[in-house]
């Protein structure tokens, strides 16, 4: 792909995702004249709108798993399962957030097995931390480590959906993400409040 059409790429995934998050009905044709580029153009990039949603799961899911390794990077105490698990999860809400009115979107041309297959990378590495966390002894689950992974990508997909149906608000969503994991990993609701309001303070 040349530096051109690499560039009419991302823009066109820039504005899709602008369009399709004030309307999931966005044809492809308002979203080339949004992008300045011809229907034509779009097309030769993605086949079909649910071929441009799916390129959109997929910016998703990298830029899930890239905050989440910044967030990391940053770490006083490299050692605790349970700052790891925190500053992971608030990273990873942070992008959560901005993609969750496209969630029910792409449930249905993505399919929410397709989103789960994206962000396994992800949970993959929550499963390593909260299974460093158990055989320490910092976490404490009658649940292995990999249902324990499982149930806070859960935890955050609901969480979007309260968001998106006024339940809560994102900050409140972002806040109670990450103190749910910890407790559901055994944390005590007191201690994993005090370090998600440090973590958030920072």
């Amino acid at each position: 792909m040349t530096g051109r059409a690499d560039a009419n790429r991302r823009r066109i995934l820039d504005v899709a995702l602008a369009e399709l998050l004030r309307d999931p009905e966005a044809s492809m044709d308002r979203i080339a004249r949004a992008a300045g580029v011809v229907r034509r153009t779009v097309y030769g990039h993605f086949p079909g709108r649910d071929a441009l949603v799916a390129a959109l799961v997929d910016d998703a899911a990298e830029a899930v798993g890239a905050a989440r390794a910044a967030a990391l990077r940053a770490m006083a105490d490299p050692d605790d399962p349970r700052e790891e698990l925190a500053r992971g999860v608030l990273a990873m809400w942070e992008i959560a957030d901005r993609y969750r009115l496209l969630v029910s979107l792409a449930q249905r041309s993505v399919t929410v097995e397709g989103i789960l297959r994206r962000l396994e990378p992800v949970r993959l590495e929550c499963e390593a931390v909260i299974q460093r966390g158990l055989d320490s002894g910092r976490f404490t689950s009658p649940l292995p480590a990999a249902a324990l992974a499982y149930v806070h990508e859960q935890v955050l997909f609901g969480l979007m959906h309260a968001v998106n149906d006024g339940v809560l608000t994102a900050e409140e969503a972002g806040r109670s993400a990450a103190i749910t994991a910890l407790t559901a990993a055994g944390v005590p609701a007191e201690g994993a409040g005090e370090l998600v309001e440090r973590l958030r303070g920072e």
